[in-house]
């Protein structure tokens, strides 16, 4: 993933579950097959938690503002890497194209506002994800998906 997305980062992968998922308690208590949920944590120099993020479902992505202002609040020096060589990664059979990207999160972002208005003690949490959405689109018009 981190070649396929030219992340300037390392990522964790854990798939038994020992090394991140059950340690930072980040497991869907509620999915049988334990899978996580996708959480973000901020840990210190000392090892200490200073800021976690833990989503509600697969589908709930967090902003990343909250992690970024707990790294900044430390003072460290920035550090740096190599650049990722990208390799030649291909999307999947079942992949979206880009140009259907912009479409499909309208079309989420609809059903959010619809699902609102039915059910009015769910539109905070609606809100919340029509951000995200928006976030998305605007993500993806930036790579020059939105095929109008």
């Amino acid at each position: 993933m981190v070649e396929k997305l030219r992340l300037p980062f390392p990522i964790l992968s854990d798939p038994d579950r020992s090394q991140a998922i059950r340690p930072y308690l980040a497991s869907d208590e509620g999915d049988p097959r334990d899978i996580a949920t996708p959480t973000t944590v901020v840990i210190g120099p000392d090892g200490s938690e200073l800021w976690r993020h833990q989503s509600k479902d697969f589908a709930d992505r967090p902003p990343e503002d909250g992690a970024l202002e707990a790294v900044q609040a430390l003072g460290l020096e920035p550090t740096s890497q190599p650049e990722p060589t990208p390799g030649s990664p291909e999307p999947g059979p079942k992949a979206m194209k880009l140009s259907d990207l912009a479409p499909y999160y309208r079309g989420a972002k609809f059903g959010s506002v619809v699902a609102g208005k039915r059910f009015p003690e769910l539109d905070e949490g609606l809100t919340d994800f029509r951000t995200m959405l928006d976030g998305y689109i605007e993500a993806v018009v930036a790579l020059g998906g939105d095929q109008r």
